[in-house]
């Protein structure tokens, strides 16, 4: 008899547990920069200098291999370092880097 209170008492314990478990709340303090996917081509001269600017600050060894654009602005570039690596980045017209 002492088994089927205890078991009875477990059970309870553990369904209560579960019942309890708080919902995680969304953080909503950080800022998201959407980026529209519709790039077009565009010649690596045609580069504002703000943007130029931030590939030699940030990335000295690299150079662009290509440039594309979208409606808003916005800029993925192609680059390549000496070593071979090769990657994309997005940046604004300011030369600001933009999180994809």
């Amino acid at each position: 008899m002492k088994k089927l209170i205890f078991a009875t008492a477990l059970s309870f314990v553990g369904l209560t547990a579960i019942a309890n478990v708080e919902p995680t709340e969304l953080k909503m303090d950080e800022t998201t920069v959407v980026v529209a996917q519709d790039f077009e081509e565009i010649s690596v001269s045609d580069l504002p200098e703000a943007v130029s600017s931030a590939v030699a600050k940030d990335y000295p060894t690299a150079k662009v291999d290509k440039a594309y654009k979208n409606d808003q602005d916005q800029y993925k570039l192609d680059l390549s370092l000496e070593d071979g690596t090769t990657g994309t980045v997005y940046a604004d017209a300011e030369g600001n880097w933009i999180e994809m």
